[in-house]
């Protein structure tokens, strides 16, 4: 069994002042003005070992996106929506301002200030494309993009983590559906269609899927930290420490990629560059450090996107069966949490005393089926009343509190599987909800409905489809600041691209790509509704009387709403007539898999509205 982590420990303010004043010094004697401190590491990484969570050690916030910019008399924390709460109740408000990173980056707030800056910033931990932005925002004013030798953070971090060692497995072709030679031939024929004589992997994602490995190095991905030279035609180099492969894991890699020590990665990449080869480099992943390493030495780099992104995301039928299996797999387990929720006193059970629970049941669950709970997908977001409205909350010893009577509790979790990831959110009533609460619930989940039933022509963009779900919400003078969906790995990240249903989400959704749909609703202080279900891509085809194939999702997760929250006037026919199948679907698929006491909840449960 992976590790497992139901609430983070004891929240305590970290020295902040202390270690704003370290970097201080240190930019005083580097000649800088200021310093860029991303939540990153080498691999633009989302979820960070812990090594690589330096804006954490600097600033005390604990979220998956933002960046903070250190000056001699200021510091800017940078967050999205998702985050504005937990960064003011995190990070020392009479250190840090919070800033959007969407309307105001830091690249847009650099371009605001007053006279030169000199911005010091380590080039590994930084896009090309990022970089680019800077270099452009900062010279406009006379300033200067100062990339470090060492990083500023790394410098002061006295008791630093050391680098993850997980094991790497072998991912099985029963579960991959595809040989991993298959997929490095593609690959490369890639490379050489694009005109470029190698390209350089970054992404542990790509890396993962191309080679049919999994490893434990990042906390709930199965991922295996690495970079990978990807020649046109010759072997390609795989960059990876040694003792994350046991004999097994090391001969299966011999036989595809030669095998070099990390440290090698740098000379590597300059001996690229001084056989004037022309390399190819996403310049939304590959780091600064990657490109001039190549250019110093005398090569060519060019934009070329990330080759195995697109089809990783495009599931082939044996991941798509998968997932199936994996979300009947997790409806059982929600079926018996929701199950024993409903049998609780209010009051009596509190949100880590919950995440234990359905932890529990699905260990449970997969067992029943022969199969194993490799890990959660990520930190489970167990909020009860006010707690339910900070979107990315993390229920700590501090904060854990009850989950108390005529309140709403918000709960977001998933699984790692061999055969699938997970990730589901349900709203549930404890006690009796307030007609309020009934509005807000059934207008989310009018607009998750929304997007579940549309069709779509081949070629959308997720930023297409992102306005019909909030359309519901809209109307009634509501919305969210996230995004309504993110792609899913398959037993990889739960977060994956490049597929999104967002106002960004500019890549076009493809058949086999699976997403999540997940509108909600945020009252500070009161509430938070969030109402989620994994949802993949169908082929196109034509319907209707028209002449134009279309697009449509299939609804993979299999668990039913709190029909408490549920005000069926407030809903159209074709709603109404949408949400009775998918019970119906629920009762007839996770009813026989649950105990005769669940089936007896979930009968009612599914019941017709």
């Amino acid at each position: 069994m992976a590790r497992f982590q139901t609430f983070a420990s004891h929240a305590v303010k970290v020295p902040g002042a202390e270690r704003v004043f370290a970097l201080r010094k240190l930019m005083k004697a580097n000649g800088i003005d200021a310093v860029l401190v991303p939540h990153a590491d080498e691999h633009q990484s989302e979820y960070l070992p812990e090594r690589a969570e330096r804006l954490a050690y600097v600033t005390g916030f604990t979220g998956s996106a933002g960046a903070a910019i250190i000056m001699a008399d200021k510091a800017i924390l940078f967050v999205d929506g998702r985050y504005t709460l937990q960064a003011k109740s995190e990070a020392d408000p009479e250190i840090f301002a919070i800033e959007s990173l969407v309307s105001e980056p830091p690249t847009s707030w650099l371009a605001k200030q007053d006279g030169p800056i000199r911005l010091g910033i380590d080039p590994w931990l930084h896009t090309i494309g990022e970089t680019k932005a800077l270099d452009q925002a900062l010279s406009a004013k006379g300033g200067e993009l100062v990339l470090l030798e060492e990083n500023p953070v790394d410098a002061i971090w006295s008791n630093q983590p050391p680098p993850p060692l997980g094991q790497t497995r072998i991912h099985s072709k029963d579960h991959a559906g595809r040989l991993a030679s298959d997929k490095i031939e593609a690959m490369q024929a890639a490379v050489r269609k694009a005109g470029f004589d190698a390209t350089v992997l970054t992404d542990p994602s790509s890396i993962a899927w191309m080679l049919n490995i999994r490893g434990s190095d990042v906390p709930h991905n199965p991922l295996t930290l690495a970079f990978m030279i990807l020649p046109a035609a010759d072997e390609p180099i795989l960059f990876v420490d040694r003792r994350k492969l046991d004999r097994e894991a090391h001969a299966y890699l011999r036989q595809m990629v030669a095998i070099a020590d990390p440290e090698a990665f740098a000379e590597t990449l300059a001996e690229l560059g001084k056989s004037e080869r022309r390399v190819g480099l996403d310049p939304a992943l590959a780091s600064r450090g990657i490109g001039d390493a190549i250019t110093k030495a005398g090569g060519a780099v060019d934009p070329f996107d990330d080759p195995a992104r697109l089809p990783r995301a495009m599931k082939n039928d044996v991941e798509i069966e998968g997932a199936r299996t994996a979300h009947r797999r997790d409806g059982v387990a929600m079926a018996t949490f929701l199950h024993w929720l409903s049998e609780q006193t209010p009051g009596s059970v509190t949100e880590s005393m919950a995440v234990d629970k359905l932890e529990k049941c699905r260990i449970d669950a997969a067992l029943a089926d022969d199969s194993e709970l490799q890990d959660i997908s990520f930190d489970t977001i167990s909020g009860s009343g006010p707690n339910g409205a900070i979107i990315h909350y993390r229920v700590t010893e501090e904060s854990d509190r009850p989950l108390g009577d005529c309140e709403l509790y918000l709960i977001d979790s998933g699984g790692q599987y061999v055969d699938g990831t997970t990730d589901i959110t349900r709203t549930i009533a404890i006690g009796e909800p307030t007609d309020e609460m009934r509005r807000h619930a059934t207008t989310v989940l009018r607009g998750m409905i929304a997007l579940s039933r549309v069709r779509f022509p081949e070629g959308c963009w997720g930023s297409e489809l992102d306005p019909i779900a909030r359309q519901p919400l809209w109307q009634a003078g509501m919305d969210y600041a996230h995004g309504t969906g993110h792609g899913v790995g398959s037993f990889l990240a739960v977060h994956e691209g490049p597929q999104r249903i967002a106002r960004t989400g500019k890549a076009p959704l493809k058949a086999g790509m699976i997403l999540s749909n997940e509108p909600g609703y945020y009252r500070e202080g009161k509430y938070g509704i969030r109402m989620e279900n994994l949802i993949v891509v169908e082929p196109a085809a034509e319907v209707g009387f028209g002449n134009v194939s279309m697009h449509s999702f299939e609804t993979l997760t299999l668990c039913p709403f709190d029909r408490r929250l549920i005000e069926p006037e407030l809903m159209s026919s074709e709603e109404i007539e949408w949400l009775n199948a998918y019970h119906k679907r629920i009762a007839s698929e996770i009813g026989p898999r649950v105990s005769s006491a669940v089936g007896e909840w979930l009968e009612t449960a599914c019941a017709p509205l």
